[in-house]
């Protein structure tokens, strides 16, 4: 092939940037065999050129369409999933004409401000709990709020397993509190309350790192601005794509070196037990103590 010197794509990164999937989604289509070049079946690694056909189950694959960044309110009742079969899926409620696809999750009961996109690059970028990317929420609870509650929220609870990141709670109003999360643990807000013997009766995020939910109506979507996708940008620059992201590093333990036994003091260990062995008291007691058995039996 004459196409070393011209400029290519990795094909997973290729597949994705044309919005059907996800990078790590694309990988699985082409380790399953679904996916060619120019007719001939691919492997991880390949890559593609300018003016290659590049088709999945054999459809033909379209060059990146416009990059999209939407912000919806989402409602209560709406299940943040691509999957068809989802009734209420948010692919149905905000109704793009481009395949879209959410940067996270809001649970059902939840409401407020969630990302959508067709852009498969930037999702585990500003997803990653390394990456220190703030999530705003408003909380409502069953019962009032004291001082305990908020101190023990800040300083982390103990749930599935981990103790969530230190964060910042302030309250709000009697049974009302922000809470502002650089993770995304599924249900944190909840299962950090239900430890504490509260339950959400609410529950609203309003603000994704730089962009705030606004005035935006329960249903209602729009593009991000320039401005707040520049500063996503910046934001992102030096984020973490991968899973290393979320991983706290610790510091190994280190091993205190074994004693190590001089070969002199072992010599002399050896000669002295065989000079016992073999020393006139050792071998009246071991005759002693053969005869002795023998009187036994």
């Amino acid at each position: 092939m004459e196409n070393n010197n011209q400029q290519s794509i990795n094909l997973n990164k290729f597949i994705s940037s044309t919005g059907i999937c996800s990078r790590r989604e694309a990988e699985k289509l082409i380790v399953e065999g679904r996916v060619t070049i120019n007719g001939n079946p691919t492997q991880l690694g390949n890559r593609v050129f300018k003016n290659d056909v590049v088709k999945v189950d054999g459809r033909l694959l379209q060059h990146k369409p416009k990059t999209l960044y939407i912000a919806l309110n989402k409602p209560v009742g709406i299940v943040s999933t691509t999957d068809s079969k989802e009734r209420n899926n948010i692919v149905k409620q905000v109704n793009h004409p481009q395949r879209l696809f959410p940067i996270g999750r809001l649970d059902k009961p939840s409401e407020g401000l969630i990302f959508l996109t067709n852009d498969g690059d930037i999702v585990n970028k500003i997803l990653r709990a390394g990456n220190n990317h703030e999530k705003e929420y408003i909380v409502t609870v069953n019962k009032s709020i004291d001082v305990d509650f908020i101190k023990k929220m800040s300083n982390g609870i103990p749930i599935l397993g981990t103790v969530t990141k230190k964060c910042k709670v302030e309250k709000v109003s009697e049974k009302v509190f922000k809470i502002i999360l650089v993770q995304g643990l599924n249900r944190q807000i909840r299962r950090m309350c239900e430890y504490l013997n509260y339950e959400v009766t609410k529950l609203k995020r309003t603000r994704i790192m730089n962009v705030e939910l606004g005035n935006l109506k329960p249903g209602d979507w729009r593009e991000l601005t320039s401005e707040e996708l520049k500063e996503i940008n910046k934001m992102i620059a030096t984020s973490s794509k991968t899973e290393e992201a979320s991983v706290v590093k610790e510091n190994p333990k280190r091993l205190k070196p074994k004693k190590k036994f001089s070969t002199i003091k072992n010599d002399f260990n050896k000669k002295s037990a065989s000079f016992r062995k073999t020393s006139p008291k050792n071998k009246k007691k071991s005759t002693n103590f053969s005869s002795k058995k023998k009187q036994r039996f």
